[in-house]
């Protein structure tokens, strides 16, 4: 594996990366990092989780001159939510060199977005209907951009964008480097790297397969409502030693970790809106068994180096194949054996057939366990624990104590209460979790449904280029959140 410190990234920036937790680069960011510092143009074949925010991040941010205030790199995103996060991936990449980083996308206002961009960010992430708005207002200016990354390209062209992505990139200067990533390559996305970019080298990553048979993966058909009582119903049962809980959103980590610590579990959540100090605190915890239950994002949980986990719960079930194979690739280490439970909702039946299909596995199909089942689960776990108090034999300061308690009840009442006493009956506590909706069904939306609102959800001279088979892939949802302000 390749280590960060072997791609000639500088101190400010590796102190940077590894202090987000990243240990070893992914397969594209040891591909494209050294391509990119040598101001190759590239397309990267990538399905999102692969780490490709961090493969075109970490030498753009190598690359900024911040002693000159100007817009040196334009990030076009086909969404809000990905403007945000892979604004606040590179807030993080770019703290060593103090690099200032603005998102700007629609949904918000555009008096205080012109208000940041006068404080001169070195670079811009934006969805491409509000970046062609300020381009036309005059209100960014673009004429000193060394570096301009399309990222999920085809998912852009699915949404009708590829006009306004056309006009924006006609405003920035001829010589630029051109960075273009989609996970299919159709037609339109290959004439544009044609006309726009200049001789790209060109990276595919791979899905990775499903190296690890000594994972159980099973998969419980259940409502949005009653999820997370399976969930505390399957945790006593199991009684894992050390379990992460996947969720989808931020909000849906923060409101699951508390409802799960309202219930009686030592849990704690971690995503990108954790403080460094507050993620590593946790993080520590775990790896300590302080607590039992980490709650986390895929984003948050990419590149940590956890051992000792026994089990992975799907508690909403990853858009992207590639995020099902890195969650679950958390347990069943070092020849133990692990145990990954995914949750569907009806409605999402179909984004199964594309995780076995990527994992070549079949999933076994779970029952969603009863209450009564729950409270046999907890029986087993305090009565193992008991046999193993007996075996271990160090009881002669409880022996007067017991033969007192024999002498006026009956053993089997003795040994009853005990376990009561000693089991965590299934808690019924009301929680709240705000419902999330459930992944849009395959083929559901129709092309003229992708066209842009206002805002949706939110290259200059001939080139050839042959075309290339590129991989199928599916969209991924991402929570949207508050994005975080660029000044230091």
């Amino acid at each position: 594996m390749t280590k960060f410190q072997d791609l000639g990234i500088s101190q400010a920036t590796l102190k940077a990366v590894l202090k987000m937790g990243f240990e070893e680069a992914t397969p594209i960011q040891a591909e494209t990092i050294p391509l990119s510092l040598q101001n190759k143009d590239l397309i990267g074949q990538a399905q999102t989780g692969t780490g490709k925010t961090a493969a075109f991040g970490i030498p753009l941010v190598e690359k900024v001159d911040i002693k000159m205030d100007a817009i040196q790199g334009i990030i076009i995103a086909p969404t809000r939510e990905l403007a945000i996060q892979v604004s606040e991936e590179l807030y993080k990449i770019g703290s060593g060199k103090r690099v200032r980083v603005l998102p700007i996308y629609g949904g918000q206002d555009i008096s205080r977005q012109i208000r940041s961009l006068k404080k001169f960010p070195h670079i811009i992430v934006g969805t491409p209907g509000r970046l062609l708005d300020h381009i036309n207002r005059k209100t960014m200016r673009l004429d000193q951009v060394h570096t301009t990354i399309l990222d999920e390209a085809d998912e852009m062209l699915n949404m009708g964008f590829i006009e306004d992505i056309e006009a924006i990139l006609a405003e920035i200067p001829a010589e630029r480097q051109t960075l273009l990533f989609s996970a299919t390559m159709p037609t339109p996305i290959q004439r544009m790297a044609e006309r726009f970019m200049k001789d790209p080298q060109v990276v595919r990553v791979k899905m990775k397969e499903m190296t690890v048979p000594s994972i159980e993966q099973y998969y419980l058909e259940v409502q949005e409502k009653n999820k997370f009582d399976v969930l505390t119903r399957l945790l006593d049962i199991q009684s894992p030693e050390l379990a992460i809980v996947f969720g989808r959103t931020k909000r849906r980590v923060d409101e699951l970790s508390e409802a799960l610590t309202l219930r009686g579990y030592t849990a704690e959540g971690i995503h990108g809106d954790l403080s460094q100090a507050k993620r590593l605190s946790v993080l520590r915890k775990f790896k300590e068994g302080t607590i039992d239950v980490l709650v986390a994002t895929d984003v948050a949980a990419r590149g940590l180096d956890i051992s000792g986990v026994t089990h992975v719960y799907n508690f909403d079930i990853p858009q992207d194949p590639e995020s099902y194979v890195h969650r679950i690739g958390r347990t069943g280490r070092a020849g133990k054996t692990g145990v990954a439970l995914t949750f569907i909702t009806p409605r999402e039946k179909s984004y199964l057939a594309v995780v076995e299909k990527t994992t070549k596995r079949k999933m076994e199909r779970m029952k969603a366990p009863t209450l009564d089942e729950a409270l046999e689960g907890q029986q087993k776990a305090v009565v193992e624990k008991i046999i193993q108090t007996i075996e271990s034999n160090n009881l002669h300061y409880y022996k007067a104590a017991a033969l007192e308690l024999l002498e006026d009840n009956d053993p089997s009442t003795v040994v009853a209460a005990v376990l009561k006493m000693l089991t965590k009956e299934p808690d019924t506590t009301p929680v709240k979790l705000t419902e999330e909706h459930p992944l849009p069904g395959k083929r559901e939306r129709k092309p003229q449904d992708r066209k842009r609102s206002s805002e949706p959800r939110n290259f200059d001279s001939s080139r050839s280029r042959k075309k290339a088979p590129f991989k199928p892939r599916t969209n991924e949802k991402r929570g949207s959140t508050k994005p975080r302000s660029f000044n230091h």
